[in-house]
Order: C-alpha cells, then sequence, then structure tokens
C-alpha cells in the first residue's frame, strides 16, 4: 500500500485495519497447500494481489451504495470522501496488477485480469437490474456470479496455478471457489434483512433502502399477493419508503419462507463445492476449506 502519495496509505490503511473475514486471500494460500504447493512465497504474494482486488472493490461499491457503515466502521468514503475513494480503490487495482507481472505467470494474469472485468460486469448488472421487481432469477444469479463467486472462482484458481497440479484439480478448485463465492452472496443477501447490525458490520436494511434485488427479496415478491407485490414496486422501484417499510418487508419474507429458502439454495451450492473437494486427498488443508462452506452458511443461524 506504500506510496509517496500520503493519502494512498492513510486511506488503504483505514479500510484494511477496519479488519473483515480475509477469506479471498486465505483461499488462494490454503487452495496452493492443497494442490502441492511447498516451497516459495508466490501464493503469498498473489493472496495479496486478490485483497486488494476485493479491497479496491470494496471502495468502489460503497462509494455506488453511498454506505456510511463497512465492517461496523465509518466507511472510507465517509470519512475522507467519495473522491478519495475512487482513486486509491484504483491504485490498489492498479499495485496488485504491478504485483500479477511480477509474478511472472501469464496463466495468473489471465484469471485475474478475467475476474477483474468480471467483477465490473457483474457491479454493473446489479445497477441496472436495480429497482427492477422483473429481475429474473437467473439475472440475480448473473449478478452474484459477478461480482462475488468470479474473485472467489480466481482466488482457488490462482492458487492451483502456483502448485500446477494438472487441469482437473486445477477446474475442481476453480468449481470450489465460485460455489462457495454463490453461497456466500446468498448469505449475504438474507443476512441484509435478518442480522444484527453488529454482527453483520454494515447497517441493516441497506439493500432495501438501496432498491437492490436480491433472492429474498424476487422470492417474497414471486410468492406474495396482489397488494404484497404493490408493496414491493412502491418501496423498491419508487423508492417511496416510510420508516416502518423495512419491518414489513422482513415480515413479508418470514411469511413466504424467503429467508429459509434462500439459506437452502446457498447450501446447495456449499455441497457443490465440498464436492469438488473430493478431486483431493483426505488432510489438513481439504478440511479447512470444507469448514470455510459451513462457516459461511452458519452465519444466517
Amino acid at each position: 500500500m506504500q506510496s509517496p502519495v500520503a493519502l494512498i496509505p492513510q486511506l488503504a490503511a483505514h479500510i484494511v485495519a477496519a479488519g473483515g473475514k480475509r477469506l479471498r486471500p486465505l483461499l488462494t494460500l490454503a487452495a496452493a497447500k492443497l494442490a502441492g504447493y511447498r516451497d516459495g512465497q508466490r501464493h503469498v504474494a498473489l493472496a495479496a494481489c486478490v485483497e486488494f482486488i476485493h479491497t479496491a472493490t470494496l471502495l468502489h461499491d460503497d462509494v455506488v451504495d453511498e454506505s456510511a457503515l463497512r465492517r461496523g466502521q465509518a466507511s472510507a468514503n465517509a470519512l475522507f470522501g467519495n473522491k478519495p475513494s475512487v482513486l486509491v480503490g484504483d491504485f490498489l487495482f492498479a499495485r496488485a496488477f504491478q504485483v500479477m507481472v511480477e509474478d511472472g505467470s501469464l496463466d495468473v494474469l489471465r484469471i485475474l485480469a478475467e475476474a477483474s472485468a468480471t467483477i465490473a460486469e457483474g457491479e454493473v448488472l446489479q445497477l441496472i437490474t436495480q429497482n427492477d421487481t422483473s429481475t429474473t432469477e437467473a439475472q440475480y444469479l448473473a449478478v452474484i456470479e459477478g461480482k462475488t463467486a468470479a474473485l472467489f472462482a480466481a482466488a482457488t484458481e490462482v492458487g492451483a496455478i502456483v502448485a500446477d497440479c494438472g487441469p482437473a484439480r486445477q477446474a475442481a478448485l476453480r468449481s470450489y471457489g465460485h460455489n462457495l463465492g454463490v453461497a456466500f452472496q446468498l448469505i449475504d443477501d438474507a443476512l441484509d434483512y435478518s442480522a444484527a447490525q453488529e454482527a453483520l458490520g454494515k447497517t441493516v436494511g441497506d439493500d432495501f433502502r438501496e432498491g437492490k434485488i436480491t433472492l429474498p427479496v424476487l422470492l417474497a415478491f414471486q410468492r406474495g399477493d396482489a397488494a404484497e407485490r404493490a408493496f414491493w414496486r412502491r418501496t423498491l422501484e419508487e423508492r417511496a419508503q416510510a420508516e416502518d417499510d423495512l419491518p414489513r418487508a422482513i415480515a413479508l419474507m418470514q411469511k413466504h419462507a424467503a429467508f429459509a429458502d434462500t439459506v437452502g439454495r446457498a447450501r446447495h451450492y456449499g455441497q457443490v463445492a465440498l464436492d469438488a473437494l473430493e478431486a483431493f486427498p483426505d488432510g489438513a488443508e481439504r478440511r479447512a476449506l470444507a469448514g470455510i462452506v459451513e462457516f459461511c452458511i452458519s452465519r444466517a443461524r
């Protein structure tokens, strides 16, 4: 993060110091070890690349979403302003690519470059579908595959690349990361309507206030009667929201089992991720990666 331009490390340090699970770089480290990488430090540098790409997207997302909180603390844009947040996000993206070039693998560069482009596409697609209750589940899935699952998949696949474990195991690790990423985002979207602010690290109901169309909303909308659908159109499409609308939205989701079914869908993707690990022998790294699946889903309890 170091730069002679003082604001860059200052702002970057703020978001890094705020904590977080560090899940994506951990996936790179664990995947490399699982795939047999033992000598060298390439996986460490690439894990840092993955985290920098993720951190850059967080800085940009908070500006787009006008978020005041990130990981339970004031977001960078709330403290430093939108312009510095966007520009430091650009810096972190650029720094990640510098480290990739230093690694020297065109496969690594291709995988992380494609993931970065896909993340941006997913975010733009989410912007297009925002406030549109006619969004389909297929469109929603395309959003979360782009904005979240792409980097999870890349994080595990580059671990396989440094280990040079062959195409079959590389594909297995990519499948694990992709499906874990989908499960992770499904749970995140459910938590936005059901978790305490302290546990979530962001303001509960942000997705509702911004009119984001997530699976719990889609399920409640599809299963609702005419009056309930009119409620969703008013609050999400017209953004005409009253103080008691969020509790009503949560009640409608509970009425139509939207939370339970979203978690059930996440469990399905989690099982597909676990199945991908069958390509590897049992051991500490495989058990750790299996544990991450359960950790991601257990957040919804």
